[in-house]
């Protein structure tokens, strides 16, 4: 049972960082856009929580496809073995 904890606790742990590692490159990715033709005030404070909200669901889509390609190449280890 301890293993089945601490193999729980590590892909609990690597998902959070992947989450946030996510989250952090969708914001460097949302600062490329030009968003003073978008929004009428890009640096007012509902602007940049529109960033953040951004970089948030961006970054959660990629890190679930990322997490879910790690956790289906783990399923074929069945296969192979």
């Amino acid at each position: 049972m301890d293993q089945f904890a601490a193999n729980a606790g590590i892909h609990a742990m690597l998902s959070i960082v992947i989450e946030l590692f996510s989250i952090a490159l969708a914001w460097v990715a949302l600062q490329e856009l030009k968003l003073t033709s978008i929004l009428k005030r890009p640096r007012s404070g509902p602007a940049r929580l529109l960033q953040i909200m951004l970089a948030i669901a961006l970054g959660h889509i990629f890190a679930d496809f990322v997490l879910s390609y790690w956790n289906w190449s783990g399923l074929l280890r069945g296969i192979v073995e």
